[in-house]
């Protein structure tokens, strides 16, 4: 086992969060899993091994399924953090089977690719007026005008929020993903807690306004299950729909600026691009690669695993670093470069296994529209400031992306 200590691996660097991509070159180099002293968490940096990881089942999200606290030699949460736990606990990506199985397939019920591909013109829709307006105000932030509401306003449709509920989703989410990052401090977690009481009180009040008064949306469709025998507790259909929002909008928003943000620093690229619109479908994939939204993805070693002679015991974290393994040369050819036109692209952004994103063709619809509706309304998109960088690690995105046209 390789110490890590004398890398460049800092999620808490500034200069590490700007650019993490030569820190996880130099992880790679050094071997297939290392441990990190300040998170006590395996790092794997491999495309293979984190593809194959993410599928094994000595692995888990969860571990309470099968071992208490104690017996996992773990500590229990801090009581004041209760509030988020119940929440994040009780949905379907942080519960194994069989409780995962049963949620997951009352809520690809709305995700088959029938209902999907009925939300297109929606989408597209709201893509083109979204952006409509920002051509009309001659430029604007691009993160706060299209970047987020065409994401946001899709996954409360689906759920049937209405429109004047809908400003509080996104400081929700953003407060209760907080939690995500490594190490996080008592200030980020007491805005999770209140973000998660906060949206469970609402979301209470709204499943039992749907008890009363069933529409077509997923609320009412997963309380009509639960009414038919497939049982769902009241806390499973809150944090459910939590998930989804959270889910359903973060990667695709941090997606977008990104992506325009990777654009912009290649301007043959996007030359190439706003050439040829029929490379939208491959550029949407590329940019999910070349700078990955979520980068790091963590499981619990149920059962001892064993990788390249490392034994990692029952009881230790394993930190999958999605955008390390997205930039593994093993597998993409000239890993470094943006590359429209790549073809061969199995990266894995949107996960493997059991906990493959749901909603990963609704993602790939919302960012085909906003890029679509930009390259045909704004053909002379230029940035306007230095984008601003987020601090996180964990969900890499930005403050920021200033435009004009």
């Amino acid at each position: 086992m390789a110490p890590v200590t004398d890398l460049a691996f800092d999620p808490w660097d500034p200069a590490f969060v700007a650019d993490p991509y030569p820190a996880y070159a130099e992880l790679r180099a050094r071997g297939r899993v290392l441990h990190y002293g300040p998170t006590d968490q395996w790092l794997v940096p491999h495309h293979a091994d984190v593809s194959a990881l993410l599928r094994d089942r000595r692995l888990g999200r969860a571990y309470q399924h099968r071992f208490t606290h104690e017996e996992f030699g773990r500590s229990a949460p801090p009581p004041e953090h209760e509030p988020f736990h119940t929440l994040n606990d009780h949905g379907m990506l942080d519960l194994e089977p069989p409780d995962h199985t049963r949620i997951r397939r009352l809520v690809s019920k709305a995700f088959t690719p029938r209902t999907v591909e009925r939300l297109r013109p929606y989408v597209h829709d709201l893509a083109g007026e979204l952006v409509a307006a920002l051509v009309e105000a001659g430029g604007g932030d691009l993160l706060t005008d299209v970047a987020e509401p065409l994401p946001v306003a899709v996954i409360a449709q689906m759920l049937g929020i209405p429109e004047a509920d809908r400003a509080p989703l996104r400081p929700w989410s953003a407060d209760i993903c907080g939690m995500y990052e490594l190490n996080p401090s008592e200030e980020v977690a007491a805005r999770a807690v209140r973000a998660s009481v906060e949206f469970s009180d609402y979301l209470r009040e709204l499943i039992a306004e749907r008890r009363e008064k069933p529409g077509e949306d997923l609320i009412s469709g997963l309380i009509a299950a639960h009414d038919e025998g497939d049982r769902l507790t009241e806390q499973e259909m809150i944090s459910t729909c939590v998930l989804l929002l959270n889910a359903g909008h973060e990667a695709t928003v941090n997606a977008t600026v990104n992506g325009w943000s990777a654009l912009f620093r290649n301007p043959g690229q996007l030359a190439a691009l706003r050439a040829d619109h029929s490379l939208v479908p491959s550029a949407v994939e590329e940019l999910m690669r070349y700078d990955t939204p979520l980068q790091l993805f963590e499981r619990w070693v149920l059962d001892e695993i064993e990788i390249a002679g490392t034994t990692i015991p029952r009881g230790a974290e394993v930190a999958l670093l999605f955008g390390s393994a997205n930039h593994d040369p093993e597998v993409f050819r000239d890993p470094e470069r943006l590359d429209l036109t790549r073809q061969d692209n199995p990266h894995i952004s949107f996960s493997a296994g059991i906990h493959y994103c749901i909603g990963a063709p609704l993602a790939r619809i919302e960012l085909a529209a906003s890029m679509t509706a930009l390259l045909e309304q704004a053909p002379t998109l230029t940035l306007a400031a230095e984008p601003r960088r987020k601090p996180n690690f964990v969900i890499r995105g930005l403050e920021g992306l200033s435009v004009e046209v």
